[in-house]
């Protein structure tokens, strides 16, 4: 098990590592940089879009599709099962709804999953605090991935001008 678990850490530091480098090292703007990577977070946490949302919306924007993409494949599945609770909570109070009903409707909602009852009411009322939620959730995310990542091009530009030559 011990092995498993530095496997998983090698792979992590290795992500992280290949992400930093892929970051500081595109050819464009800090800020068009650091906008394409938080709105690839943004879309790679809203469940239904990911990597071609990301790049669409970089594309329409004019930041950098690639750090786009990358925020988006780097936030996209995974982080979901991370916030789904955290959404619900902040979207049920939103609305003012108990959030452990909300969490209850949804286990059953999906143990029992049919195509038709998507069109319910009681079911949209259901959908929308969680998606209420994901967006905020998405929207912080994004803004703190932007503010890192310009953080970081800002200090890596400022450090490689004062290097001497």
């Amino acid at each position: 098990m011990k092995i498993l678990n530095s496997i998983n850490v090698q792979r992590l530091k290795r992500l992280i590592t290949v992400l930093y480098i892929k970051l500081v090292r595109t050819n464009d703007t800090p800020q068009k940089i650091a906008l394409g990577f938080g709105l690839g977070v943004f879309t790679g946490i809203l469940p239904g879009t990911g990597p071609i949302a990301a790049v669409f919306l970089a594309s329409l924007a004019r930041v950098n599709r690639a750090t786009a993409l990358l925020g988006s494949l780097a936030t996209n599945t995974w982080l979901s099962f991370v916030t789904f609770l955290m959404s619900i909570k902040i979207g049920s109070s939103i609305i003012g709804a108990n959030w452990q009903d909300i969490k209850e409707k949804w286990s059953l909602f999906l143990n029992n999953f049919t195509f038709a009852g998507l069109f319910k009411i009681s079911v949209l009322k259901m959908i929308f605090p969680v998606m209420l939620g994901y967006l905020v959730v998405a929207i912080f995310c994004g803004l703190l991935s932007y503010i890192a990542a310009i953080l970081i091009l800002s200090i890596r530009r400022k450090s490689r001008l004062n290097k001497p030559t």
